[in-house]
Parts: structure tokens; C-alpha cells; sequence
């Protein structure tokens, strides 16, 4: 017997026993039920019309909490969405949300060239049956007088139990129906920390050239979960394992491996990338920093030259890998707004602070940093401490010391010159005002000086001074003020 708590579940069993219906809820809240994570979408399952249930239910939310919420359909899926806010509830919680899913038993079955089911009328045990894994099998009804019955018949305890995900049917056809299960595969191994069944993975290796099919909305929207699993890499390394990874992101799957030359290696880019990833992980669970970590040496494949004194070196990578940025994000159907900017500059700027602890830690280039970054220095500094992976202890502790006294600086300086996103005092406008000229290259060269001098701290962030150095600069330049 499995206890439901929240007053939600008698409700829906209570409008189902009145329409005579069989009614369960399955799925991820049952699961997470057992796992003890919070769950707020609840996918309930009837035998008859999901829709109608939903309607009823919606019906009987408005005699027991004095509002009516609004109810979605989606009549070609036979599907209804109801969505409730805490502060409807009685008593009121503010800070829940619920999203009620509703759909009718139903079986379904598949063309080779879609991922899209013909589907029919059917019973609990033909919608158990379509389920993809035995963990999100599991049933538990709602009816009165079955409240709270568990129906397992595949086994979903036992499988929680052991922490293995499994396909309630032959693999095989269950990949092969809809192969974006594979990537949900791999995604609840690194959301869970569960292990994937040899038999299932098998599957996927043998199935990866499937998800060809799939739309790449889907297999972003699953990317992310993974970036954004504890160990993100737990489930990046099962994508390169099993084939799936190069059919959609090739580049990331190129930074593997190790050429020797000479006798001489150079590190395998991409475990260093994931170990990179894991790092930030662990202190941010922001997605475009965790997008910054993983694309951070993305461009290391293709600017990777063996010099017989250096060795391997990897110049410019920096540079080439924000300008690959774009691209990826297009392809992968991520958005191209500000994030995707955010992320071009961190991989862009991922060297900078590295630099500057290497050497002795100047005034001018904390300056010029904080310059770059702007509000996103924080974030910068993250990342680039999440990239010591040195296994040498010395090494570690000696870029550490050192980033403690970058971030010493940056506080330092920002309070005394305020550099984050700072303007120039004088601008383009005032030196043409002043010198009665229009644009030209001659106020390109004055406000690239001024800046300059800032940041060097050659001069104070102040106007009198900035204007000063304009009126100094504009002589040699021929440039003389208007009366």
C-alpha cells in the first residue's frame, strides 16, 4: 500500500469512482515517490477518456477550492493538462506548483520512420507495457476501493532497489519504436546514478543510427538534462559510449583521444572536459556556465600543431572555440540570444585569468580582465578554476594561492576605479563636440588611448582627467578646439 498524501489523489479518485472509471497515477511520480524527490507533474492514467476525467476533475477543484483552473486539451493525443498553484489549495501552500497530465489507457504501435505511434483504446496493462523503463512502469490506483494498490508487474521496485533502468519489453523494439529513449536512458543514469541493464545498452549501441528520426529539440532538451544531472559526466560518457554522442555533437566527440609524438602526449581533451564540467557542477547549477565548461576547449581539435621544441600546443584555441560557439548552439537548436553570447565569452576569456595567475599578478591586467568579464567575472573565475585538473598537488595548490590573489584584486580595484562595464568618461560624442569634426578615426584613436590609459592606471577613472588626456592627444593629431 503506498501512501498518497496529498488531498489531490482522493480527489481524482473520487470524480473516477463516480464515472466509473478505472484510474491510476504512473509514471516518474511513482518513482520519485519511492526514491523520496519531489515530483509535481503527475501523470494520471484512466481506462476511458483521459479528457473527460480532466474536465470532471477540473469541475470538482472548483466546488473544493473555489476556483476553476483552466484545462489544456489536446484532443489528436487524447491528452489534458490541468495546472494547480499552492495558493489555491486549502490550507494554501504558495510555493507548489502542480501540472496534472491526464490521458486514456491506450496501447500503441510504430512505423519504421517514426517515432510517432498509431495509438488505440486499451488497459492498464497495454499502457504499462509502452512504457520505457520498468522504474516508470510502476502504478498506483486511485479508485476508493483499491487506494493507494501498487501495480508492479515488471518489477520497478526491485529494479529501484538495485538502481538498474530496464525496458519493461524487449529492448530492441522498445529503442526501435522511439529511439529518443535512448537518450532518456542515459539521462536517468545521470540523474539517478542508476546503471543502465548490459542487455538495454546493448540495444542502444546496436539502435544509435535511430535517432536520425528524432527532432533536434528533443535530443537537446534531454542534452540538458544531462548537463545538468549531479555528474554531468556520468551521462556524457555513456553518450560517447554508446554511439549516440557523434550523430548530433561531433565536435565535443572529437576532443578524444591522445596523439604521441616523440615520445611526447598530449592530455585526452575531452575527459579533461568533463572533468572540467564536473568541477563547475559542483558549485553552480546554472546551465550556460555548464555550457561554457563543456565547450571551453572545443576548439583545441582544430588548432592542434606539434612544434619539435614545445611539443603539442593548441594556440588560438581560445579564439577559434568561441567562434565555433554560434554554430553549435544553431545545430543543437539552442537559443541565440544573450546566453549564447554569455557563452562565446566565457570560452573566449576561459585563458585570461590562467595567464595572469602564472605571472605576477598586475594591477592592469586584473583591470583588463574585470574590463572583458563585466558582470560575468564571477562566473569567469569559476571556470577557470574549475580547468585546474593538474594531477600534481603543487601544481593545483599554486594556481589556487594564486587565483585567491586574482580574486583579491578584482574586489580591490573595483572598488577604487569601478572597471566592471565601465564607459570611457569621454565620449566619441564630446570629442567631436569639442573639436567641431564628425566621425573619423582620429576619435577611435583618442577614446582607445583614454581607455587604455584607465585601465593601465596610467589615469583615474574620472572625467577631468580623461578630458585632460583628450585635449593632450588632439594636438599632435592636428585637432584643435572649437570656440
Amino acid at each position: 500500500m503506498i501512501i498518497l498524501e496529498h488531498p489531490i489523489y482522493k480527489l481524482i479518485g473520487e470524480v473516477a469512482d463516480a464515472m466509473e472509471l478505472e484510474c491510476y497515477v504512473v509514471g516518474g511520480v511513482v518513482r520519485d515517490y519511492f526514491l523520496q524527490r519531489p515530483c509535481s507533474d503527475i501523470d494520471v492514467v484512466c481506462v476511458g477518456s483521459g479528457i473527460a476525467l480532466a474536465e470532471e476533475v477540473a469541475k470538482k477543484i472548483g466546488d473544493t477550492y473555489d476556483f476553476i483552473p483552466e484545462v489544456h486539451c489536446y484532443r489528436n493525443f487524447g491528452t489534458a493538462q490541468i495546472h494547480i498553484y499552492g495558493r489555491h489549495m486549502k490550507p494554501p501552500t504558495d510555493d507548489e506548483e502542480l501540472e496534472l497530465e491526464f490521458v486514456g489507457a491506450r496501447r500503441e504501435s510504430y512505423q519504421r520512420d517514426s517515432r510517432k505511434p498509431i495509438v488505440e483504446d486499451g488497459t492498464l496493462e497495454d499502457d504499462q507495457n509502452r512504457r520505457d523503463f520498468t522504474v516508470n512502469a510502476m502504478a498506483v490506483c486511485l479508485n476508493s476501493g483499491r487506494f493507494g494498490e501498487l501495480v508492479d508487474p515488471f518489477g520497478g521496485i526491485r529494479d529501484l532497489n538495485k538502481g538498474i533502468l530496464r525496458t519493461p519489453l524487449n529492448p530492441d523494439i522498445t529503442f526501435s519504436d522511439d529511439p529518443l529513449r535512448m537518450m532518456r536512458a542515459v539521462r536517468f543514469a545521470s540523474q539517478l546514478g542508476f546503471t543502465i541493464d548490459s542487455r538495454c545498452f546493448q540495444a542502444i549501441i546496436d539502435n544509435a543510427d535511430r535517432l536520425k528520426i528524432i527532432s533536434q529539440e528533443r535530443i537537446t532538451a534531454e542534452l540538458n538534462k544531462i548537463i545538468l544531472s549531479p555528474r554531468p559526466s556520468v551521462g556524457i560518457k555513456l553518450l560517447e559510449k554508446s554511439g549516440l554522442l557523434p550523430l548530433f555533437f561531433s565536435e565535443l566527440s572529437r576532443l578524444k583521444g591522445v596523439e604521441t609524438r616523440d615520445g611526447r602526449s598530449h592530455k585526452d581533451n575531452f575527459y579533461h572536459t568533463l572533468e572540467v564540467l564536473d568541477n563547475v557542477a559542483e558549485k553552480s547549477d546554472d546551465l550556460w556556465l555548464r555550457w561554457a565548461a563543456l565547450l571551453h576547449d572545443i576548439g583545441k581539435p582544430a588548432t592542434k600543431r606539434y612544434d619539435e621544441k614545445l611539443g603539442w600546443t593548441f594556440h588560438g584555441h581560445e579564439v577559434k572555440g568561441s567562434q565555433m560557439v554560434k554554430r553549435i548552439f544553431k545545430r543543437l537548436r539552442l537559443p541565440l540570444d544573450a546566453k549564447m553570447k554569455y557563452v562565446e565569452k566565457l570560452v573566449l576569456l576561459h585563458l585570461r585569468s590562467i595567464v595572469i595567475s602564472e605571472d605576477v599578478v598586475t594591477d592592469s591586467a586584473v583591470r583588463r580582465l574585470l574590463f572583458e568579464a563585466g558582470d560575468d567575472i564571477d562566473d569567469l573565475m569559476l571556470l577557470c578554476e574549475a580547468d585546474i585538473t593538474s594531477k600534481k598537488e603543487e601544481k593545483k595548490k599554486r594556481f589556487r594561492d594564486n587565483y585567491q590573489l586574482v580574486r583579491q584584486k578584482l574586489v580591490e580595484l573595483e572598488e577604487k576605479d569601478r572597471i566592471r562595464n565601465f564607459q570611457p568618461p569621454v565620449s566619441g560624442l564630446d570629442i567631436m563636440e569639442t573639436f567641431g569634426i564628425g566621425p573619423c578615426h582620429e576619435i577611435g584613436v583618442i577614446k582607445d588611448a583614454i581607455k587604455d590609459a584607465i585601465l593601465e592606471g596610467t589615469i583615474p577613472n574620472e572625467r577631468e582627467a580623461a578630458w585632460q588626456m583628450m585635449l593632450d592627444l588632439a594636438k599632435p593629431l592636428g585637432l584643435k578646439p572649437v570656440k
